[in-house]
């Protein structure tokens, strides 16, 4: 009713308007018959409100619909009363929907031709990078040594690009079965072997063979940038990440902990934001700012809460809750 009114206020207001003036005509050729005025009036008014009211019942689902917001889709195509403007409405909202699922079937094959593209390209760069390494293994040479670091960044880096492509359809890519958390660790470990190694960082693997309903692929995937994440911000040598559980009555909670430079109070509410890289970010230019962010949305896809919290100075834990 208040959108009718407000649709037909400048009609209203044209017919006082017109009837003031027929009226003043009127009053200035000097008729004073004021009943025959009134009735003039009372006429014109009449005749307004019946005009209103019958163009409210005849268009009220109309006016109804407009002044409500949809809920579903289907909504937008419920047949209104039998009128022209009602019809207008209902056509053009069909073309406007027609057009735009075939603009979201075009954008979602062009997603999918850039995902394929991508796992092919990435596919297609390990190839190179895995020829480089059995070369680079042949001799203890340091030049090759500092080759086969090269290559282990470039490895990650493709990773990262892949994982963060199968994102996007993840509903696709991934099966929830009881998967084992320190084989998963250990997994994790061994493929960061080089790392450590090379970072003087030690790994120690507290975590028990505990069952947890999640998918492997995804989770060695989660452990290994958080491992990573640990061992590039220690301080030091002879430094150690270690991995341990804890558990309650409803959730176990594994936390990967590190006595590295930590994170600043000012960056730690920050550091799941894509590209964000912060203060440390800066110091260490091989940061991308993205793999927390990847853990992050991995870990909302999977129903798995991930905290993280920090000393600056003393190191960081994050942890994972089951």
């Amino acid at each position: 009713m208040k959108l009718f009114l407000k649709d037909h206020f400048p009609l209203i207001m044209m017919n006082i308007l017109q009837m003031m003036v027929v009226l003043l005509v009127y009053w200035m050729d000097g008729y004073r018959k004021f009943s025959l005025i009134f009735y003039s009036l009372f006429l014109g008014v009449v005749i307004l409100s019946l005009y209103l009211i019958f163009r409210y019942i005849r268009h009220r689902k109309f006016y109804t619909r407009m002044s409500k917001s949809l809920e579903k889709m289907d909504e937008a195509f419920e047949i209104l009363e039998d009128t022209p403007l009602s019809n207008a409405l209902a056509g053009l909202l069909k073309q406007q929907h027609r057009l735009y699922v075939n603009d979201l079937l075009q954008q979602e094959k062009r997603r999918s031709d850039h995902l394929a593209f991508i796992n092919q390209w990435v596919h297609q760069m390990k190839t190179p990078l895995s020829v480089i390494e059995l070369i680079t293994q042949e001799n203890d040479d340091e030049h090759l040594e500092s080759i086969r670091e090269e290559t282990d960044k470039l490895e990650k880096g493709l990773e990262m690009v892949l994982y963060a492509a199968r994102l996007e359809v993840f509903e696709q890519d991934f099966q929830v079965e009881p998967v084992s958390l320190k084989e998963v660790i250990e997994e994790a470990i061994r493929e960061n072997k080089r790392f450590f190694i090379k970072s003087h960082v030690y790994p120690e693997n507290k975590v028990s063979a505990t069952m947890v309903e999640s998918d492997k692929k995804w989770l060695e995937f989660i452990f290994s940038q958080l491992i990573t994440n640990a061992v590039k911000y220690s301080a030091g040598k002879a430094q150690k990440v270690v991995i341990f559980e804890t558990k309650n009555q409803l959730e176990t909670i594994v936390t990967v902990q590190d006595n590295g430079v930590g994170i600043p109070k000012t960056d730690i509410k920050r550091v799941f934001n894509p590209f964000f890289t912060g203060e440390n970010g800066r110091l260490y230019r091989e940061s991308t700012g993205m793999g927390l962010y990847l853990v992050k949305e991995v870990c909302e896809k999977l129903g798995h809460k991930i905290e993280i919290s920090s000393v600056q100075g003393e190191g960081t834990s994050v942890k994972l809750y089951f």
